[in-house]
């Protein structure tokens, strides 16, 4: 059922089951899910989203209440970025309700030193 429920959030999000990465955490009696993307063009991950429940198959459930709920209702972010190290300029898209969960999906397991921030711009609602 697991594996049903992440083929339905990849079809959703219009992504391959290959571009996703469903990131299981268990601490104690919670189970913390991220959704991790990943950018077929310059191959970097980012963090979707993050629910937490009380087993596995509740987390997967969150995450597809928030896609198919809230996910278009948080505004949307275009970020310019530079690995350190890189030459090219990548831009890179994200929804959150604010900057700061912005920044927090993009540096998401990340070295803060390794990446550097041109712009980050608040989208116009279309």
């Amino acid at each position: 059922m697991d594996q049903e429920i992440e083929k339905k959030i990849a079809q959703i999000l219009e992504l391959p089951v290959s571009q996703l990465i469903f990131n299981y955490k268990q601490n104690e009696s919670i189970v913390c899910l991220d959704l991790i993307t990943i950018n077929p063009n310059h191959k970097q991950s980012f963090l979707f989203h993050s629910v937490k429940a009380i087993d596995k198959n509740e987390a997967l459930e969150k995450m597809l209440d928030y896609i198919l709920k809230y996910h278009q209702t948080e505004d949307s972010y275009t970020i310019q970025w530079l690995k350190i190290g890189d030459k090219t300029l990548n831009t890179s898209y994200f929804r959150s309700k604010n900057i700061y969960g912005v920044l927090d999906k993009f540096y998401y397991e990340r070295d803060l030193n390794s990446y550097k921030i041109y712009s980050i711009s608040l989208n116009p609602i279309s």
